[in-house]
């Protein structure tokens, strides 16, 4: 019996059949498909993804089994703020491409609330130890990203979607 993991990504379609190539480069965790276990965070992104693309925010729904991929692919997880994921982050960022050679990448994101620290130790104003320091004050938010097709096709399975503000 497989343990799944309701995920769910936020943007401006339903997506029934995520692709990993379509992503943006130099993202957190690399150019895959991005999902979040947590229901808020993907419905705050569809809301500020549909004032950009003048378009209805949608959060597609999808399960996810967790338990087979991570011990079938090489997975990275970064369970708090610390040294590694700030240097794995600021590598992508910058176009490193560290996220080459994982097929699966979870944890905490750059987001509004800890970009300027991030940016900050990226333009060299700030050391690792001070970027982390400030950083242990914020509860991590979730992230996954998915660098495998197959993996996607394999594990990840599209349930609904959401029109948020019309469904919700």
């Amino acid at each position: 019996m497989y343990e799944v993991l309701t995920v769910y990504h936020g943007g401006t379609d339903e997506i029934q059949s995520p692709l990993v190539h379509v992503g943006r480069p130099n993202l957190d965790f690399g150019p895959g498909f991005y999902i979040t276990d947590l229901y808020l965070q993907a419905k705050e992104w569809a809301e500020q993804v549909s004032v950009l693309r003048n378009a209805s925010p949608v959060v597609s729904v999808y399960h996810l089994r967790q338990q087979d991929i991570i011990g079938n692919c090489n997975a990275k997880i970064f369970t708090e703020y610390n040294t590694e994921w700030l240097e794995f982050v600021t590598s992508n960022r910058l176009g490193k491409d560290v996220w080459k050679g994982y097929d699966y990448v979870e944890g905490g994101i750059a987001n509004d609330r800890v970009i300027n620290t991030v940016r900050l130790y990226m333009n060299g104003f700030i050391s690792a130890d001070e970027a982390i320091r400030r950083l242990k004050y914020y509860k991590p938010t979730n992230q996954i990203c998915i660098l495998s097709q197959r993996l996607l096709n394999e594990h990840l399975t599209f349930v609904d979607s959401i029109k948020i503000g019309a469904d919700e």
